[in-house]
């Protein structure tokens, strides 16, 4: 299957994941007929909300190569009632002119990079979009765990929330943080459908996770944003010695790939009692 087919085929099934997650009432539809045997909106209803043909819309649902406009997909995105994330990801796996270049394997960071997170006192790493931990400062060694002692081949931020026992012991507020990373990395999963490594840790994780694997079914989309994450202090299981950090992501252009300078810093006062 071509690089292109496959993003054809992944907006099919995105289109279907949001589709199933609407109902008549939803976007006040009367004139539904029949018993409905699964949950969601049909595809006529959806190709009537978006003025687009049954036949047009089955196709684009069924991962057929075809060349829709830019306000065919916003008209379909209005119809499904997509969220700014959902509706970037439909876009970026719409784009024709889009690059579907991989990331590189084995990216390196600039030393000076490394040297200027070193001199950060809070929370510091630098990964991929393959959420591949390629640097990290003390302050996030000592916050997380020991990254140096992972294997190379091991050392993905999306395997190490799942399989690492360790670290989710550190992390207070797990299952949110976990459907946000998982949400950052099907963005990254769709856009790269020709690169062999995106489905190889998936299955992966699916066999080893049925946390993952739940998480994953739902195909949730989200952009890098600023979130939160609480952290139990290091040899703590207590609650409430933790520390609630706001994660900053800044983009830094490489020659090889993209990669994002991830700061932690704390809060000055917990959330839940403010």
């Amino acid at each position: 299957m071509t690089a292109t087919n496959n993003k054809a085929k992944a907006l099919g099934l995105f289109l279907k994941s949001r589709r199933g997650r609407l109902s008549p009432q939803d976007v006040k539809l009367k004139f539904t007929q029949g018993q409905r045997k699964t949950p969601g909106l049909r595809r006529e209803e959806v190709a009537v909300l978006s003025g687009v043909s049954l036949t047009y819309y089955t196709w684009l649902e069924q991962g057929r190569d075809l060349n829709p406009s830019k306000d065919v997909i916003d008209s379909i995105a209005q119809a499904l009632q997509l969220s700014s994330a959902e509706k970037s990801h439909l876009h970026q796996l719409w784009n024709p002119h889009l690059s579907e270049t991989p990331p590189a394997t084995q990216a390196v960071v600039d030393p000076q990079m490394q040297a200027i997170i070193d001199q950060l006192t809070y929370p510091c790493h630098i990964t991929n979009e393959k959420s591949e931990v390629l640097a990290w400062n003390k302050a996030a060694q000592e916050a997380f765990i020991d990254f140096s002692s992972i294997p190379v081949q091991e050392r993905y931020f999306i395997r190490l929330l799942f399989k690492n026992q360790e670290l989710r012991e550190r992390i207070v507020n797990l299952e949110e943080f976990s459907n946000y990373s998982v949400g950052v990395f099907r963005t990254y999963y769709d856009k790269y459908k020709n690169d062999p490594w995106f489905e190889q840790t998936v299955e992966h994780l699916i066999q080893h996770s049925a946390e993952f694997e739940q998480i994953w079914r739902q195909y949730e989309v989200q952009v890098k944003k600023d979130q939160q994450v609480i952290l139990r202090s290091p040899g703590s299981s207590d609650t409430q010695q933790s520390v609630h950090y706001h994660i900053r992501s800044l983009l830094y252009f490489s020659e090889s790939t993209d990669m994002h300078t991830c700061i932690y810093t704390p809060l000055t006062e917990d959330p839940d009692t403010a």
